[in-house]
């Protein structure tokens, strides 16, 4: 709790001070120390400022003021102490070591750029398994864990990668604010130790920001095959942060950058100094002229450093003035900022931002020289050798399209096999729960609504790790970053920025996380686009209705007709983001910057890390929202029920004329009675009536009611649509049967309900007609705005009815 939120007479413990400079010191030497005792004595007559007790003397805070200082009761702090010392001194409940003392937790905050090891430091750290990848924008939001270590508690939050503290990409833009709002105990930096002069340029407005911080020299391993030599312990004197090599990857001297982290807030580590990154006379002037006036208003000077939000403002920053902009003296400080950015540019003939960057550029440059010698071999022979041959004009697209085919013919074939494997462990399952379960509505919902619905989704998940293994290994080895570099001016023809071919490779996955990392764009309006054509992209999802049809009516052309839908798919979201740009987003306002990260050979946990991590997602996905969609779906079929008596002799026929003729031979007369009065049910059940209401809308495509019903379920995720089949087509629940169900024509009608031409508009219709509801929910949130999700679903809807009509009339054709 807040030492605001004390009552006259309440006592309690002081636990941590939240403000920052002067305030932090100021409050400091007064006594508001860790582990003081402070009693709450009365509020003045407007109920601000308040008194309170401290060491035998009085003194009074502001309300904003004790907002700013972390107490605990004094109840709960005796408490605690209690179960500490017993479990100190061995007499305890084991319980107890799950309690800690406020003043043992320690709030830290993983802050470094894109692909710099921070996830892997995360992972080890906090014993979470976030996959790491070798470009920029994988951890697209903060991630939390925590960590229990000597007797401290480590709240761990592994914060986006970002190149400096501006607000000019959403990255950077949450990086601030949440240093601004949520106050780390200690920030840990995390730089690439083969390349510092870069790294350390974000270092440099870290020790601005005047915060508790130590700097992890990561990726060491890498500096010592070349031929540097880096004295660490001088270069963490001279910038007054202490500095720690680690080889995050394999764990090598973490436990000492945690000792680190701990004598850092202790306060008791001698290399912890508050430097100023110096530049040039006139800078410095303006910087100063503007801090005096920020530090004469309390209400900004206590949560941020002056001389931070001072260049920062100098630098024209939008976040920064913002801040200042509810600040009494924010017209002074305005006319000072553009009073120094007249003075700084007459006098040095450059604008102001890239004289500050020149400036700390200058600084590392300087720190470096007094503390390396010899040079990082940037440019490693394996990655040259690599990059002429998979960025070269002959063999880079020709590389990029096999590996893509590559990746689809493996997801098919290569998974046909422990999908079978699954296939029989489901199926031996539901006949055993048959065997012995009696009979009634919960029986059925066990069998046809939840394995049903579950189990015919399950078996297409070796299909979904291997995807998951291919996009993995591309991310790890830093071939992804090759693949936007090579397709940036095919993307900018296209009206899209380089980056924008990272999350739509991402979107092969899973469109929800691919289009959360379309924050790496820093353009508006090609993040805008990549995120509305995104969906066109064919997901993870639809594998197992591709699997599925592609097994019944085109088993020989597998690998082929996969590649086509996902090149359907790519060429669809092409034309769009053509005339999204063409007519509606018409400038795109940022160049195409990114880093080429040098190839790394990935490890086989980091792979395995990876494809747990979205085997995971997709079993919660089956927990989830597919079981709940089964059963919704199960039980609509499932309600009003009938019986044999009322279903009509005409029906019975139609029936009977659909059933194969070496299964009718199978079918006792019961046997046969249970199946024609399930089909009937359904057909009169509250989804048959849905899906005979819509049908009309997909009858140019000769689409039944009950396909019609999978489509409409396919809203709550795309595996849906198979278990909705599975369902709606097999009057028993085995998973054998559909197949043979789907091909095999009706000796009444003389068709069956899918043909290849149905088969093939189908998958078209479902590649690209509205999204699931999740990745409406993430473009909403990713936008800001309900009305993109509600045009990706009309948009995408009425393509996806035009492009499968078409194809089902020319594949009639043939």
């Amino acid at each position: 709790m807040r030492l605001a939120n004390l009552k006259p007479g309440q006592k309690g413990v002081v636990t941590k001070i939240l403000g920052h400079g002067a305030f932090r010191k100021r409050v400091m030497e007064m006594g508001f120390v860790r582990g003081r005792e402070v009693a709450m004595i009365l509020n003045a007559p407007l109920q601000d400022p308040i008194k309170y007790k401290l060491m035998d003397y009085e003194v009074s805070l502001r309300r904003a003021e004790a907002e700013l200082i972390e107490i605990e009761t004094l109840e709960n702090w005796q408490k605690q102490a209690e179960q500490i010392r017993e479990y100190n001194t061995g007499i305890h409940d084991p319980a107890l070591e799950e309690n800690f003392r406020k003043d043992k937790i320690i709030n830290i905050a993983l802050i470094g750029n894109p692909n710099c090891g921070k996830t892997s430091l995360f992972n080890i750290v906090s014993g979470a398994h976030e996959h790491v990848g070798n470009y920029a924008g994988v951890t697209v939001g903060a991630k939390a864990g925590t960590l229990k270590y000597k007797g401290y508690k480590f709240n761990v939050v592994d914060l986006p990668g970002t190149y400096s503290l501006s607000a000019y990409s959403p990255e950077e833009l949450y990086v601030m604010r949440y240093l601004h709002q949520e106050t780390p105990d200690v920030i840990v930096n995390v730089v690439v130790a083969s390349n510092l002069e870069r790294n350390l340029y974000l270092t440099t407005e870290l020790i601005d920001m005047n915060r508790s911080m130590v700097i992890d020299l990561n990726m060491y391993d890498e500096l010592e095959k070349s031929n540097a030599k880096l004295d660490y312990q001088q270069l963490g004197k001279m910038l007054g942060v202490p500095v720690v090599p680690t080889k995050a990857s394999t764990g090598w001297n973490v436990n000492k950058l945690l000792d680190t982290i701990i004598d850092v807030y202790e306060m008791r580590n001698k290399d912890v100094r508050h430097i100023h990154v110096k530049m040039r006379k006139n800078i410095e002037e303006g910087v100063s002229a503007i801090k005096d006036l920020i530090k004469n208003d309390a209400t900004i000077s206590q949560h941020f450093s002056p001389r931070y939000l001072a260049i920062k403002l100098l630098e024209g920053d939008p976040e920064a003035d913002a801040i200042l902009r509810e600040a009494a003296t924010y017209k002074n400080i305005k006319e000072a900022r553009e009073k120094a950015v007249v003075n700084i540019e007459k006098e040095l003939s450059e604008d102001v931002n890239s004289a500050i960057a020149a400036d700390k550029y200058g600084f590392i440059q300087g720190a470096l020289a007094e503390t390396m010698e010899g040079n990082v071999l940037h440019e490693q022979k394996t990655t040259k050798l690599i990059d002429a041959i998979v960025t070269s004009k002959i063999f880079g697209f020709p590389i990029f399209l096999l590996v893509m085919l590559l990746m689809f013919w493996a997801t098919f074939q290569i998974g046909s096999y422990p999908m079978e494997w699954i296939e029989s462990l489901v199926s031996w399952i539901s006949n055993i729960i048959g065997e012995y379960m009696p009979d009634g509505p919960f029986k059925d919902l066990i069998i046809d609504g939840i394995i049903g619905g579950v189990g015919g989704v399950i078996v297409f998940l070796p299909n979904i790790l291997i995807l998951y293994f291919f996009i993995s290994l591309m991310e790890d080895t830093g071939y992804m970053a090759r693949v936007a570099f090579i397709m940036d001016k095919l993307m900018h023809k296209m009206g899209l920025h380089g980056k924008s071919f990272i999350p739509l490779v991402m979107g092969f996955g899973c469109n929800v996380p691919a289009i959360m990392s379309t924050r790496i764009i820093e353009s508006k309006s090609s993040r805008l686009i990549t995120i509305l054509i995104n969906p066109f992209i064919s997901c993870s999802a639809r594998i197992p209705i591709y699997v599925l049809l592609v097994g019944c009516f085109f088993p020989k052309h597998g690998g082929l007709v996969f590649f086509g839908l996902y090149l359907l798919g790519i060429i669809i979201a092409v034309l769009t983001a053509k005339l999204m740009r063409r007519f509606w987003l018409k400038t795109d306002e940022t160049p195409f910057v990114m880093e080429l990260p040098p190839y790394r050979i990935p490890t086989g946990k980091a792979i395995m890390r990876g494809m747990w991590s979205k085997a995971q997602q997709y079993l919660n996905k089956m927990g989830g929202i597919i079981l709940v969609a089964s059963i919704i779906i199960w039980a609509l079929s499932y309600f009003p029920q009938r019986s044999f008596d009322e279903v009509p002799q005409e029906y019975f026929t139609s029936v009977v004329s659909d059933i194969p003729a070496d299964e009718m031979s199978n079918l006792s007369e019961d046997h046969l009675q249970e199946l024609v009065t399930n089909q009937y049910q359904q057909e009169n059940s509250i989804l048959g009536h849905v899906g005979k209401f819509v049908e009309p809308v997909v009858r140019p495509m000769e689409y039944g009611w009950k396909t019609t019903v999978a489509l409409l379920a396919g809203a709550a995720a795309k595996e849906v649509v198979v278990s909705t089949i599975g369902v709606l087509y097999v009057g028993e629940d085995d998973a054998d049967l559909i197949s043979e169900r789907l091909t095999t024509p009706s000796t009444l009608t003389g068709r069956a309900p899918f043909d290849s031409a149905k088969a093939l508009s189908f998958m078209v219709f479902v590649l690209l007609y509205f999204p699931c509801i999740a990745t409406l929910t993430a473009i909403a949130r990713e936008t800001e705005n309900w009305k993109y999700a509600l045009f990706s679903a009309l948009y995408n809807t009425s393509l996806a009815w035009v492009l499968a009509f078409i194809t089902y009339r020319i594949a009639l054709l043939f």
